[in-house]
This record gives structure tokens, sequence and C-alpha cells, in this order.
């Protein structure tokens, strides 16, 4: 495998920033070797200088669009040849408070930004010399415990947002909640309650449904809570938090006098503290046909289990509302309790590859599939 590279704001409190170009090999390259993917599929580079990379998105120009969390940035990628590989990585904002959510329509760029969301217009159009970002909502909760928001647009026009809980454990109003808007802030709704935290979330393929990750509480036990895959079948469902976690484990405080039975449980139970992040269905045709319309789950891994979880890609293959297996795509970011890689989200790319951020190597892979590939000689590979 050869991970070689080519690579080459916004709001500082009204301040106008430049396009940065990235060098080429301004960072060490991720050990992607130490990846294991199922035969046939292969990881490779596609920037290597994104620090702190967290959400994607995909403009019309196939720009990939990177938020941030601790850098504060938000980043456009361009292949320019058009080789699987961006040969440049600009900064398009900075000094923003946890950028994590970037969502792309109509040619603009919305940037969740905790008690914010903003966007640049036209800005494919103008990624050398980035726009001053429009305030569309100001008025979010400002806390940023979970205040950092995965955001995207439904197939209804809507956008959606997350308000995760402000704390491990507690019950306030107004938290813990999944709402949608208009693209210019207006006409806000509540659509799901009892979601401590959710950072990932898609619509299923042919089907107007949401579904999503969420983040289970810590400091219960090893091996409970499980962080969960859920599905919206109507607006207003309650998903647990506080009350109940994983469908089945009243919480033994704020679960005194509730019924599991009241709230909707889980699909999928993912795994005590492996931090499930960014999830999306599977659209494009170049994996194989089982991993059409499977839900590909990005697991940040866990930072308070004596013994680590996560770290890796997963897929959640489904039938309708039934998910029957759930097995791993990438492993290899961890060996013996240390992480050189934590995955973050993935997003399916027109010609069917599958892109998967790592704010902790900032970077990106290109995760391919060809039947050619040979398991013997395919260093990333591994049998199923």
């Amino acid at each position: 495998m050869n991970p070689s590279i080519h690579a080459s704001g916004l709001i500082v409190l009204g301040i106008l920033l430049g396009a940065i170009a990235a060098p080429a090999h301004s960072r060490d390259l991720p050990p992607i070797e130490r990846l294991r993917v199922p035969a046939g599929f292969h990881v490779a580079i596609y920037s290597a200088d994104v620090p702190n990379a967290r959400a994607l998105a995909i403009g019309d120009k196939q720009t990939i669009f990177v938020g941030s969390r601790s850098a504060g940035k938000v980043y456009a990628l361009t292949d320019d040849n058009h080789d699987g590989r961006a040969d440049t990585v600009r900064v398009i904002a900075e000094g923003l408070n946890m950028p994590v959510g970037v969502a792309f329509r109509d040619g603009d760029l919305y940037v969740s930004a905790v008690s914010q969301i903003l966007v640049l217009r036209d800005i494919e159009n103008k990624l050398a010399n980035p726009p001053k970002a429009e305030v569309v909502v100001s008025d979010l909760p400002s806390e940023t415990h979970h205040g950092w928001k995965f955001i995207a647009f439904g197939p209804d026009g809507k956008l959606y947002v997350p308000i995760g809980a402000p704390c491990n454990i507690c019950d306030r109003d107004g938290y813990a909640k999944i709402l949608r808007m208009n693209a210019d802030g207006s006409g806000r709704e509540d659509v799901a309650f009892g979601i401590r935290n959710t950072v990932g979330f898609d619509w299923q393929p042919g089907t107007t449904q949401l579904w999503f990750t969420d983040n289970g509480r810590d400091m219960l036990s090893d091996d409970l809570p499980s962080d969960e895959l859920n599905r919206v079948s109507r607006t207003g469902e309650h998903f647990g938090f506080p009350y109940c976690h994983q469908g089945d484990t009243l919480d033994p405080e704020f679960g005194k006098g509730k019924d599991c039975a009241n709230y909707t449980p889980p699909l999928l139970k993912l795994g005590a503290h492996v931090a499930a992040l960014g999830m999306r269905f599977y659209t494009g045709s170049m994996f194989p046909p089982a991993y059409r319309g499977a839900a590909i789950i990005a697991e940040h891994g866990s930072w308070n289990r004596s013994e680590k979880s996560g770290y890796r890609v997963m897929t959640a293959r489904i039938e309708g509302s039934r998910v029957v297996s759930h097995e791993p795509l990438i492993e290899g970011f961890m060996a013996n309790e240390k992480s050189w890689g934590r995955p973050v989200d993935v997003l399916v790319m027109p010609d069917g590859a599958l892109l998967v951020s790592d704010d902790q190597a900032g970077a990106v892979y290109r995760v391919t599939y060809s039947a050619k590939k040979s398991e013997g000689k395919d260093k990333s590979s591994r049998k199923p």
C-alpha cells in the first residue's frame, strides 16, 4: 500500500480570512498500513493535512468540506486532478467555537458553532477568497458540553440540528433532542426527544425515515449502557434519556418511577462507550451488493473504560427496519490500548468510494473496493 499524498477565513469577530493552501507532506503521515479491511477493500490517504478533522460534507463540484472541534476551523479539500487524493487543503473559516457540523445546500455551506449556525454563500466559487459568514441562528444553547453539533439537510429541505444534553446525566428542559428548521432559521420544530448526544444521522434510502447514533452515559460501568442506533418513526418520539438507557436499563437516579416500555428502544446496541459518531447509509455502487443500503458507522472510541472499545468503522446491514448484521469494515486504529487514529465521520462519494475523517491523525481516508485485488498481496485486507 502506498500512503503517499498530494496536498499541495469567515469570521474571527468579523475579520475576513484568506484561504490557506496546505503544502504537501506538512505533517507525519498516518500509518494506514496497520488498518484491516475485508478482502477487496483498500484504504488510502485522501488528505493528511486536516487537523482535528470531524464532520464531512460534499459540494456540487465535489469539494469536500470538513469541520473541526478543537481546531476551530472549517476546511475545503479539492481533488484538482481527479486522482482520488486532495491536492489542495484550504482553511475557509477559523476562530470559531467548535465548528464540527457542515452541511451544503444550494451552493451554500452551513456551519454549526455551538450556539450559532453560520452560512458561507456561494462557497465553491469563492474558495480562494472565502466570503464573510452570515449568522443564520444565534440563540441555540451556549453550553459546550455536548454543544458541538453534526448538522444535515433532510429530504424535506429542513436543516436538522441536535441539542445535546449539557451533562453526563441530567434532566433539563430544552436539551437532549433533535430539532429542524428552515434554512434561514425560521419554522423550528422539535423532532425527537430523549437523545443524549447524537453526532451522526442520515435518512434511509427510499424512505424519509431518520436514523441516528446516540452516545450512552458515562460512569455507570464498563459495559453499561450501550451506544445506540435508532430510527425516528414519528415526530415527537422519546428515546429514553435520562430515564432509560439502551431500551432496557433504568437509570439509577433518573429512572425512579419510570418504565422503559414507555420509550423507544434502539434498533441496535452498538456497545458501551464505543462513542458512535458519524453514520451514513451506503448509497454507492462500488462496494459489493451486501453493503448497499447498509449503515456505515464511525466509532470514535472509549475514553473511560478499563479496556478500550471502539476505534473502528462498522457496517450495520439493514432489511427494512431490522438490523440483520453488525460487523467491522475498518479496524486497526488501536493496538495494545494505544490509538493512533480515531474515526469521526463517513461520507459516500459520487463514485461510490467512502471517505472517513480522523480527528486524532488529522486526516481523511478514502476507502475503495475492487474485486480484482488479491487477498494475499493487499496489506490493507483481511478475510471477512
